[in-house]
């Protein structure tokens, strides 16, 4: 049979690993996907630019449309960034290609519309790559386990976040000097806000949440929160209480709704989630037949990124003689059934809470902020005061509690912080059991 053949938009990191595993393992690939496939075309921003794989054979180009309109049957996304990305896809998708994608936000923020457009014109979509780099999350929820009804879906989908509250763990370090060395080390870029504001994790539970529970996608709806305003005490309290801190993706079905939020997460350290370290990555999946099952990989880099991006191409591949309305949905469910459950806002969450405070060190305090709490029906499960702090009349106190409604937290926290005797804003962090 004719090899089957692929064009690439983009040919940086991701796009050079694509090559080289196509390369290296071709006979492998070959005899899994019943048919060759070979790389024809790319598309690049610098023509001159010298780069370590083997590109003889490989068509290359500075212009996107290149590529979409030339003999490829599949294209390979790789450029990240959304419009020209959507345009392209769009735009290859109604001249019959397949499409493989490694864009988490092209998904999470157009992906509608783009599986829309794939079932009008019976081609695919595929974006294993998206999710945690290397790790088959995506297959294994939207296949390994469709016999189970999934009730949360929990994951360390950022490993510069991961790397950084590690450091700041490990060695004592603060934000800043963790996030220094993250950028030196590659992990972050000049500019951070998409890993540690919390976007680039909130474009990956986006689809998560939606495969998990067939639901649309759909971004705005995340609850969204960084992990900059995480101080090297809070690493040392949680690690005295028995927890260490994650900035964690969350999704879970209620009885109200969908649950999708991400946010810094206390969480027990025994738990296998809580000693995933540096830029690994692991997801959490919790379902009815299954019970509870961890993955756990790299969640980037050229080949672990690569090797999902040619697992996909293989999976395309072997559908080609499949009638397109037997293949597995983009979403796991059928298009015509996607649920109409609602997103929950964030005063609807419901858990328990890290609270530190920074109170006066004197007689009545405290029993003004337990009676604040107990008034909003929140029960405290522990409650930890240390030294006072030297010259500054204070003392810092920490306080667990039980699961509560958010906006009932809400409303505690801003009757704590008017009071005279507490010095400064309190610093919450949701506490996460995973049982």
């Amino acid at each position: 049979m004719n090899a089957v053949n692929v064009g690439l938009l983009g040919l940086g990191t991701v796009g050079q690993g694509v090559v080289g595993i196509l390369q290296r393992n071709a006979n492998e690939i070959s005899r899994r996907a019943g048919r060759e496939i070979s790389v024809t075309h790319a598309a690049v921003r610098d023509l001159g630019k010298s780069r370590p794989v083997e590109l003889n054979a490989v068509t290359l180009t500075d212009n996107v449309s290149d590529v979409v309109n030339s003999d490829v049957d599949i294209v390979v996304e790789l450029m990240g960034g959304t419009e020209l990305a959507k345009d392209s896809v769009l735009e290859a998708i109604s001249r019959g290609k397949h499409i493989v994608t490694a864009n988490k936000a092209l998904i999470a923020i157009h992906g509608n519309e783009i599986f829309q457009a794939a079932l009008d014109n019976g081609v695919i979509v595929s974006f294993e790559p998206a999710v945690a780099g290397g790790i088959p999350i995506i297959k294994a929820i939207r296949e390994g386990l469709t016999a189970n009804r999934i009730t949360r879906v929990a994951g360390i989908i950022n490993g510069t976040g991961n790397f950084i509250l590690t450091e700041m763990r490990d060695k004592g370090r603060s934000f800043e000097d963790a996030l220094a060395d993250a950028q030196a080390l590659g992990y972050a870029e000049a500019d951070p806000t998409f890993d540690v504001e919390g976007i680039d994790a909130a474009h990956k539970l986006t689809i998560l949440s939606s495969i998990a529970f067939g639901i649309p996608l759909q971004f705005d709806a995340v609850h969204t929160e960084g992990i900059s305003t995480i101080a090297s005490q809070d690493v040392a309290y949680a690690e005295e209480l028995g927890y260490r801190i994650k900035h964690l993706g969350v999704t879970t079905e209620t009885p109200a709704g969908i649950e999708i939020r991400v946010h810094p997460t206390l969480i027990p350290e025994r738990r296998l989630i809580a000693n995933v370290n540096g830029v690994m990555n692991a997801v959490l999946v919790q379902s009815d037949a299954v019970g509870s099952t961890l993955y756990y990989g790299p969640g980037a880099g050229a080949e672990p990124t690569g090797s999902s991006v040619v697992a996909d191409l293989v999976d395309v591949v072997r559908t080609f003689t499949t009638d397109p309305e037997n293949r597995v949905p983009h979403l796991a469910f059928q298009p015509d059934l996607l649920s109409d459950k609602p997103v929950l806002t964030s005063d609807q969450f419901e858990c328990a809470f890290y609270l530190r405070l920074l109170a006066e060190d004197r007689a009545g305090v405290m029993a003004d902020v337990t009676r604040i709490l107990a008034d909003q029906k929140i029960s405290i499960e522990s409650l930890l005061q240390k030294e006072p702090i030297d010259d500054q009349n204070a003392v810092p106190v920490v306080i667990l509690t039980h699961q509560v409604k958010e906006a009932a937290m809400n409303t505690a926290i801003e009757k704590i912080e008017k009071l005279d005797s507490i010095l400064a804003p309190v610093a919450r962090i949701r506490v996460e059991s995973l049982d």
